[in-house]
């Protein structure tokens, strides 16, 4: 069996709501975590590795809730990313607070992946299907034609809006399947007849909830990890001493790639409903969605159970 790995990025600042860390809240009938169901759907599409991108002052707690259980079912690497963990010949300014973004996260993976790898964020969910067919296309052999062959999981925009208020959505440019641009939508509302963007001057475009965007759900190679690399140390050098808080983000990247013609990106669309927590009043729709999901079938009762046997939590405790 090919080695894949699933990459989650768990290590955003201001992720705090509440009562603890977002990304380790309890949301399933269980107790379960958002990753424990990404992490069942990739395992279950055939992914054989973990790896998690946290910061090192959250590794006592995410050992704890998560990482202890998944290091006993499968291979699970941990790496960090920190604000000072940056090329030789660059150092952190001093009035720099903001992480780096998502670009220098993945990259924070590069010692511990030699396979292709999937790449998600911790607190959303993103439904089954889009790993089968991320980790089908990683597995296939690609052209040798001096590209990069990557893909991206590509999710229904009406699958994707909150009923709660406006989101911000990249909106893909797809041309025979190929990823082509992404623009990038702000204030996006769910209306009765689909889906509009309103803007700052009061005009309103309507938007096809069928339109496909991208959730932050790549299929990348370890090539991708040299091209990494480098753009983020090109990223560094074009800093000027003012950009405290400009982030190195992989879509970005990709939509250089794109533009010269280095890289060519395969949109997967994929029909399931994506949801996540971002505010801590987004935590009962998504633990009632979950309810719904294991109710119908979807997913076990006690999925917890299933994902560590070693766990000493009773099954009938967890009610439906």
């Amino acid at each position: 069996m090919q080695k894949t790995a699933l990459v989650i990025m768990a290590a955003g600042i201001g992720s705090r709501f509440g009562k603890g860390i977002k990304q380790l809240a309890s949301v399933g009938p269980c107790g379960e975590i958002i990753m424990d169901y990404s992490i069942h759907d990739a395992l279950e599409a055939g992914f054989n590795k973990v790896v998690f991108i946290i910061r090192k002052d959250l590794e006592e707690e995410f050992r704890r809730v998560i990482g202890e259980r998944i290091e006993k079912i499968t291979e699970v690497e941990y790496v960090f990313q920190e604000l000072d963990d940056l090329p030789e010949e660059f150092t952190k300014p001093a009035d720099r607070t903001k992480p780096w973004g998502t670009g220098q996260a993945v990259l924070a993976a590069k010692k511990v992946l030699d396979e292709p790898f999937i790449v998600i964020n911790a607190d959303d969910y993103y439904g089954k299907e889009a790993y089968v067919k991320v980790h089908d296309y990683l597995v296939q052999e690609q052209q040798k034609d001096g590209k990069l062959h990557i893909c991206m999981a590509g999710f229904r925009l009406g699958n994707t809006l909150s009923d709660n208020g406006s989101v911000t959505r990249g909106i893909c440019h797809i041309e025979n399947g190929r990823l082509t641009g992404v623009t990038e939508t702000h204030d996006i509302f769910k209306t009765a007849t689909g889906a509009e963007s309103r803007n700052a001057d009061g005009s309103v475009q309507e938007l096809d909830v069928k339109d496909l965007v991208s959730m932050n759900m790549w299929g990348l190679t370890p090539d991708f990890m040299e091209v990494l690399e480098k753009g983020f140390a090109e990223f560094l050098s074009g800093l000027a001493p003012e950009d405290t808080k400009k982030e190195y983000l992989l879509p970005e990247l990709v939509d250089h790639l794109i533009k010269n013609e280095s890289a060519e990106v395969d949109v997967l669309e994929t029909k399931d409903t994506w949801f996540g927590v971002t505010y801590q009043e987004d935590k009962e729709t998504v633990m009632r969605a979950f309810k719904n999901l294991t109710e119908a079938g979807i997913y076990p009762q006690g999925l917890i159970n299933k994902l560590s046997r070693y766990l000493q939590l009773s099954q009938e405790t967890c009610l439906i």
